[in-house]
């Protein structure tokens, strides 16, 4: 009774670690590929578990689109340099992501470059040692 009752406590366990693991998939971007916008930003929302970079782009229409960037939370966007107050509304920017694999106008931040030139990246790569 107690190995029974011990296997399906492991189990139990195991199926909420995957749930939680599940919560924070990326499958819902294709990170074979990129897109690069230009825009304008119109809020930041410095939030757990996940942060998001709103901008208004111009569509290829000439209509303006709102286009959603997922990053990480605060701490380690944080650990970045990315601050809760580096993008402001109205700050033009130009934003790398992943898109969504179903084309909604979303995608995973990878990187943004402010009008000043600077590159902000919520995984900064790491240098190749001998590069």
């Amino acid at each position: 009774m107690k190995k029974t009752l011990g296997c399906l406590s492991a189990l139990f366990a195991l199926s909420l670690g995957s749930s939680a693991f599940a919560h924070h998939s990326g499958a819902m971007f294709d990170n074979q590929k990129n897109v690069t916008l230009q825009g304008t930003v119109v809020e930041f929302q410095y939030t757990n578990p996940h942060s998001w970079l709103q901008i208004m782009v111009a569509g290829s229409d000439g209509k303006q689109v709102q286009w959603g960037f997922e990053a990480e939370g605060p701490s380690t966007l944080l650990r970045a340099g990315i601050k809760a107050k580096s993008f402001m509304p109205g700050d033009k920017v130009t934003v790398v992501g992943h898109p969504m694999k179903d084309g909604r106008p979303a995608g995973g931040l990878v990187s943004v470059t402010k009008a000043d030139g600077t590159v902000l990246s919520p995984r900064p790569q790491v240098p190749t040692p001998g590069a």
